[in-house]
């Protein structure tokens, strides 16, 4: 959290006074909050020019009871002073570039170099349309996260098999007047759950599993063998994104990783090889300079960690203002 940000309710307890009443007296007379020049049309969007710079992220967040906003950062500020290009309410494309056109000069727009982005149509929508000379790079974690869901996927669907299967055979004892006996595995897991219980290791890499996690992954691909080739398939992606080479040995890597993937016949992994070919350049483009849309995530966290400093957003109106004093 950003040293300047201290709330209200801790400066009232430290100097005793009504914190209630030291909000209010901030807000209305000891700032320029009612004077703010972008007071009027602050829930809808907030703009600064001044910060543009040649290496930009921009991505979505919520700030209060679910409501998204779309948010332009410039990565040269290292989320200080200076980062909040702008904000904008809703994740709505033509709304959004008709403000960025409106208010930021077109020669800071031609200025733009390279814009990282989530898989967003919406997002590379808004990068194409704005920053024509920019190279919208798509992150890569972004990318890597739908192989792990997939890969989670395919667990979740056997773990239901196995709590169905739990089920009808408790039925079947209790029908026969039998004793239910589970299969308990050699680590002294059931089936339902070595499935639950290996949740956490396939988000890792091997060496990076403990010995108990070794032995639970071991006996989970045995006897899941398409959890062992869907987990494979998401390690090899990884491998692929952390090799260095040339960009166009690099890229045909993934190429061929996707087609790969298209002979598995997994529908969860083919869906993204086509995500792939759909986003070919904006995939390819992480290996110009290795651009991730971290710098956007680590702002989100910031605004998340802002937030709870000051227990929710109550005014949207004056949390923009003290969010904007601090980082635009």
């Amino acid at each position: 959290m950003d040293c300047n940000a201290v709330s209200i309710k801790s400066l009232g307890l430290y100097f005793g006074v009504n914190s209630d009443l030291f909000s209010r007296q901030y807000k209305n007379k000891l700032s320029d909050y009612r004077a703010w020049d972008q007071y009027s049309h602050a829930c809808e969007y907030l703009v600064f020019p001044q910060n543009m710079g040649k290496f930009l992220s921009i991505d979505e967040t919520s700030l209060s009871n679910g409501e998204l906003y779309t948010i332009l950062t410039n990565k040269s500020a290292s989320g200080k002073k200076g980062t909040i290009i702008g904000i904008f309410k809703g994740v709505e494309a033509y709304s959004i570039i008709s403000r960025i056109r409106e208010h930021i000069p077109k020669q800071l727009l031609r200025q733009v170099e390279e814009i990282t982005l989530d898989l967003s149509p919406t997002m590379n929508a808004i990068a194409k349309s704005c920053f024509a000379n920019a190279k919208r790079v798509a992150d890569r974690f972004h990318v890597q996260s739908l192989t792990y869901d997939a890969v989670q996927q395919i667990r979740i669907e056997y773990r239901w098999e196995a709590i169905e299967q739990e089920n009808n055979e408790i039925k079947h004892a209790r029908e026969t007047d039998s004793e239910y006996s589970p299969e308990i595995l050699s680590n002294g897991d059931s089936p339902k759950q070595l499935l639950a219980r290996s949740r956490y290791l396939l988000f890792k890499s091997p060496n990076a599993w403990t010995s108990s996690q070794k032995e639970r992954a071991s006996i989970l691909f045995q006897k899941y063998p398409k959890i062992a080739q869907a987990y494979e398939l998401a390690m090899e992606l990884k491998e692929a994104y952390n090799h260095r080479c040339q960009k166009e040995v690099d890229w045909l890597k993934l190429a061929h990783w996707a087609e790969k993937v298209r002979q598995t016949g997994f529908k969860s992994f083919n869906t993204i090889a086509n995500t792939f070919f759909n986003y070919y350049d904006n995939i390819s483009n992480y290996y110009t300079n290795r651009s991730t849309n971290a710098a956007a995530e680590s702002f989100n966290a910031k605004i998340k960690d802002f937030r709870r400093q000051f227990r929710g957003v109550v005014d949207v109106r004056f949390f923009l203002y003290r969010l904007t004093k601090i980082y635009a």
